[in-house]
C-alpha cells in the first residue's frame, strides 16, 4: 500500500508547550484512517499542520511524496476540507457553491459541472442542485460539502467530525457516502470523530493523547490489544460453601459476588460451556462481552470519549459561513 500521507517525527511547540510530540505514521492510497483522542490531545494541531494552516516546529510532513511545508500551494490543490463547522454560503444555491469552490481550484464552469453531476448523482442531490443552501437540511449540506471538498480531485479529503449535529439515520448515509467516495474517487479519506461507531468503520485508527500516538491499527487489532473477554452473569444469592466451590473450580478469573459475576477469558465462546459446567442452574442470566473502542480508549486515556465531545472547528481564523 503506497504512502498517501507520510508524517515523521512532527513536532509542534507553544512556547513552553509541547501539543505534538514527534508523532510519525503513515495512511495508504484509498484508505479510510480514523484519528481519535481527548481534546487537547493535539490531533487538531495535527491535522493543520498536514493541511497547510500551520507551520511545525520540526519533523516532516509529505501528501502523495509532496513535502507540506516546501510545496504548500502544490499541497492545496491536492487536498480537500470539510470543517466541523459549515461553511457553505447560504444565499447560494448548491450549484453555485460548487461553481465557486471549482473557480477557485482553477476549474472552468464546464468542466465543474462535469465533476459535479455524478458526485451529486451519488449523495442524492441532484434534484435539489439549484435550490438556495438554506432550504437544505442539516444533512443535505453536509452532503453537498463533500461535494465540494471533491471537486477538485483531491488526494486526500479530511474530514473534521463531518457528522455532529446529525440524527443517526443520515449519519450513516453520510458514512456510507464517505466509504463510496474513497474507491470512487481513489481518495484518502483522513477522519476525526468523537463517535465511536463511526470508527469502526475506517480501516485503521490512530488514538492520540498528550501530544503522542498511544496506539495505531485496525479496531479488530486494537480491542485485541486490551487481551480479554468478559461473560457476565448473574445469579440468585447463594451460601458461602457454594461461593467458594465456583471460585475454586474457575479460579482467579472469576470476579464478583452477591449474585453479580464477571468470568475473564481471552475465549469466552469456548469458555462459556465450562463456567455453565460449574455455575450450572444457578444462573439466571449470561451475556458475553467483548472489548469495544471504547474500552481501548478509557484504557488508554483514561477518559470516556463520550465526555469529551467534538473538539473545536479547525477551521482556520476568519473563516465563516455563509450568511
Amino acid at each position: 500500500m503506497a504512502d498517501r500521507i507520510l508524517v515523521e517525527n512532527l513536532v509542534k511547540r507553544f512556547g513552553s508547550v509541547e501539543a505534538v510530540r514527534g508523532v510519525s505514521f503513515q495512511v495508504g492510497a484509498r484508505e479510510v484512517f480514523g484519528f481519535l483522542g481527548p481534546n487537547g490531545a493535539g490531533k487538531t494541531t495535527t491535522i493543520k499542520m498536514l493541511s497547510t494552516l500551520l507551520e511545525p516546529t520540526s519533523g516532516h510532513l509529505s501528501i502523495d511524496g509532496v513535502d507540506v511545508m516546501r510545496e504548500r500551494q502544490r499541497v492545496r490543490q491536492m487536498i480537500g476540507l470539510v470543517f466541523q463547522e459549515p461553511t457553505l454560503d447560504e444565499r447560494l444555491t448548491g450549484w453555485e457553491n460548487l461553481l465557486f469552490h471549482g473557480l477557485l481550484y482553477g476549474l472552468s464552469a464546464a468542466d465543474t459541472k462535469r465533476r459535479a453531476d455524478p458526485l451529486l448523482d451519488m449523495v442524492g442531490l441532484s434534484d435539489r442542485a439549484h435550490s438556495l443552501v438554506r432550504t437544505y437540511s442539516g444533512g443535505m449540506k453536509r452532503r453537498l460539502e463533500l461535494v465540494r471538498g471533491l471537486i477538485h480531485r483531491p488526494k486526500v479529503l479530511f474530514l473534521d467530525e463531518p457528522t455532529v449535529g446529525l440524527d443517526p439515520q443520515t449519519r450513516a448515509q453520510v458514512w456510507d457516502y464517505i466509504v463510496r467516495l474513497k474507491d470512487t474517487e481513489d481518495t484518502t479519506i483522513f477522519v476525526t470523530t468523537h463517535y465511536l461507531d463511526e470508527a469502526e468503520r475506517c480501516e485503521r485508527v490512530a488514538i492520540m493523547d498528550h501530544g503522542q500516538i498511544v496506539a495505531l491499527g485496525t479496531p479488530e487489532e486494537l480491542k485485541r490489544r486490551l487481551g480479554h473477554e468478559e461473560i457476565r452473569l448473574t445469579t440468585p444469592p447463594v451460601d458461602s460453601g457454594l461461593e467458594e466451590q465456583w471460585r475454586e473450580q474457575l479460579g482467579s478469573a472469576l470476579s464478583g459476588g452477591e449474585g453479580r459475576w464477571i468470568y475473564q477469558t481471552d475465549n469466552a465462546g469456548h469458555d462459556a460451556a465450562h463456567v455453565v459446567s460449574v455455575m450450572g442452574e444457578a444462573i439466571r442470566q449470561m451475556e458475553i462481552r467483548r472489548p469495544t473502542l471504547e474500552d481501548v480508549f478509557l484504557h488508554l486515556t483514561g477518559r470516556e470519549i463520550r465526555e469529551e465531545g467534538p473538539a473545536p472547528t479547525m477551521a482556520p481564523p476568519g473563516w465563516r459561513r455563509g450568511r
